[in-house]
């Protein structure tokens, strides 16, 4: 189990696992944010903070949440749909608390060329 939250702690979660390896996208929009994105299903995220403090950005095909607290901006999920069909939470581990990011395998993606 992991904690983790925005910057000025009004957004709060939990993640039942651990990371092991991220994806490093390249899109505009991560690449800007300098996301390193950990993909876990929807249900092992469970959520400390009304659902009122976050605000949602779509961008592309709009078929992601990406979720950003509506007072400091942290984003630190996002909700979506894998091509299984599952709903899935990609958590950014940058707002995981005590996490050595050092210690994850990075994983290219290339979102840029998408």
């Amino acid at each position: 189990m992991v904690k983790g939250s925005c910057h000025c702690g009004n957004v709060a979660f939990d993640v039942e696992d651990e990371p092991g390896s991220v994806i490093e996208c390249n899109c505009s929009h991560c690449s800007r944010k300098g996301y390193l994105l950990w993909f876990v299903p929807r249900d092992k995220l469970t959520l400390h903070t009304p659902p009122e403090a976050l605000a949602t950005y779509k961008f592309n095909k709009h078929v992601i949440d990406h979720l950003f607290c509506r007072n400091c901006g942290c984003a630190p999920f996002g909700f979506g749909v894998d091509p299984k069909g599952r709903e899935m939470a990609s958590i950014n581990v940058r707002c995981i608390e005590e996490i050595d990011l050092s210690t994850l395998q990075r994983i290219p993606f290339d979102g840029r060329s998408r």
